[in-house]
């Protein structure tokens, strides 16, 4: 069972119901909960949800390393054959459209790249800005240059390292795929589809009740690691804006604003990435998914209403 959707539309809660009622297993599916530095900033299921059920994959890594789709799908391979040897329902729940998509369609088979190669590209990066380095990558990989933003640090670093470390384009890499640990035809997969204002809401509520709960004194700790800004747990929402207040650069109430519009965003791109990337996902409402989800995993219910599902 997959259950995705936008941040704070309530996967896990249904994730979690689901697993209740079926002795399943929930195995993360969010690129920001794999990491065991940020359970509050990234709303990662709490030690009690966690203990009342299975949970796999969430605050397994390190902040220090940078866990990609295809380690992922590793590990998900493993906590999903641990599910059926125990014969448990593999509940997949969370918001990270590319590991979805690697889990039915499958993902590009690009190794793993040499420390050295990764540092010295990371020191260029550093030293001579990346208009430098989006530059160098136009000379060594003209095809994937025309596809970046000349600013996007992240993605021309990637690009610059793959072509330095293999020989071949990140293009080229991704003709060669990996095959689909879940091919589509035999999921059952829904997406959360709430009011996009009522969301929006929802985020900037959880945002102040994170702080609450130490979301600051956790990006604290994190920040005097000293791990490089490029790491993908030094990016996750909120993180950079808060690690700017503790620098005495803006103020809590100025980062708190930052980290609820970087959210926000990031929901946004979720409901179009998740519409035009992944079709097979039945889009539901939130009022109805509990209905839906228990029909489609076999529960058997003393009311089950027609649920009404929204066009993707």
């Amino acid at each position: 069972m997959l259950i995705a959707g936008p941040t704070a539309s309530g996967k896990s809660a249904l994730a979690l119901a689901l697993a209740e009622r079926t002795g399943g297993v929930v195995i993360n599916t969010d690129s920001m909960q794999v990491y065991r530095d940020l359970r509050i900033i990234t709303a990662r299921p709490t030690p009690d949800e966690e203990a009342r059920v299975p949970h796999r994959l969430y605050g397994h890594v390190d902040a220090s390393v940078n866990c990609s789709a295809g380690m992922w799908v590793t590990d998900a391979a493993a906590a999903f054959a641990e599910a059926r040897t125990q014969g448990r329902l593999p509940i997949f729940a969370g918001g990270s459209g590319l590991y979805f998509k690697a889990l039915t369609r499958g993902l590009s088979a690009v190794p793993t790249i040499p420390p050295e190669v990764r540092e010295d590209v990371r020191a260029r990066l550093e030293r001579d800005g990346v208009e430098a380095l989006h530059a160098t990558l136009a000379r060594r990989d003209p095809e994937a240059a025309e596809r970046l933003k000349p600013r996007d640090r992240t993605r021309v670093a990637r690009a610059l390292e793959v072509i330095e470390a293999t020989g071949r384009s990140l293009t080229d890499w991704h003709r060669d795929g990996l095959p689909p640990l879940l091919p589509p035809d035999r999921v059952k997969a829904v997406f959360l589809a709430p009011d996009r204002e009522a969301v929006y809401a929802r985020i900037d509520a959880r945002f102040g009740v994170m702080l609450q709960a130490g979301a600051l004194e956790e990006v604290r700790a994190l920040a005097e690691r000293g791990l490089d800004p490029l790491l993908p747990a030094m990016k996750a929402h909120g993180v950079p804006a808060l690690i700017r207040h503790l620098r005495g650069e803006i103020s809590l109430e100025q980062a708190a604003e930052i980290g609820r519009a970087d959210t926000r965003h990031y929901a946004k791109r979720q409901f179009t990435w998740f519409r035009h990337q992944l079709p097979e996902f039945q889009w539901v409402a939130p009022e109805v998914a509990e209905q839906l989800v228990m029909q489609k995993s076999g529960v058997i219910l003393r009311c089950e209403p027609s649920p009404a599902s929204l066009e993707g």
